[in-house]
């Protein structure tokens, strides 16, 4: 998939059927990036190809957000997007739409089954029992504002990875519970010795943009340099 940003600002999605919509806008367009609010194929491509250089699927009610996907006939064009190379990252509700399996899906739930992990929804308990913290992330160049490099997020109704495909690496491991996920992708291996990069297609449980934190934006912005 080729960029459409050209040598300006990247263009940026979110997908604003339901959710957190307006933080993850405000940090993209913290970090420079001209953000569209996505609702429609239309804002996906259009005639002359690609609208967008990346994407976040945010938080939210992950059946909610995968009804309304199919409702409005989003859910193909942006699987089909994604499939061909266009950054994404999922938080919480966005992880269980890129998810390859939802163990415990809501009736007639699916998923997008593009990056190669298990889920378990709401593994964390309800809204109320909710948490700040720091997540030490295992990826280049994902630099947070905690102590030592480490990613603020917040976990709310969160869900968790319950198991990895060979397609994916584990980037965030907290508490015991693996939170965060990126695709095995050769291009982004780095030096020997240091973590690779994140992949294009990136999942986490907690809301880094709900902290404040632009370190999972920023890396998601660096892919379409």
């Amino acid at each position: 998939m080729t960029a459409v940003a050209s040598g300006s600002a990247p263009t940026a999605g979110v997908l604003a059927l339901q959710g957190g919509v307006a933080e993850h806008a405000r940090m993209l367009e913290g970090l420079g990036a001209e953000v569209v609010l996505v609702r429609r194929e239309r804002d996906l491509v259009g005639p002359e190809g690609a609208r967008l250089d990346a994407i976040v699927l945010p938080g939210g009610e992950s059946s909610t957000q995968d009804r309304l996907l199919r409702l409005l006939d989003l859910g193909e064009p942006l699987r089909a997007a994604i499939e061909g190379g266009m950054p994404v990252l999922g938080t919480c509700a966005g992880l269980i739409l890129l998810a390859r399996e939802v163990l415990d899906p809501a009736p007639g739930q699916r998923s997008l089954g593009l990056l190669d992990v298990a889920v378990r929804r709401n593994a964390f308990g309800a809204q109320l029992v909710s948490a700040e913290a720091e997540f030490a992330v295992e990826a280049a160049g994902v630099e947070g504002l905690g102590e030592g490099g480490a990613v603020r997020g917040a976990l709310i109704r969160a869900p968790e990875i319950a198991s990895l495909g060979p397609g994916a690496r584990t980037i965030v491991a907290h508490d015991g519970h693996v939170l965060g996920a990126t695709a095995a992708d050769p291009a982004a291996a780095g030096e020997p010795g240091r973590p690779a990069r994140l992949g294009r297609v990136t999942g986490i449980s907690f809301h880094p943009e709900l902290s404040g934190d632009p370190a999972f934006h920023r890396a998601l912005l660096a892919h379409t340099r």
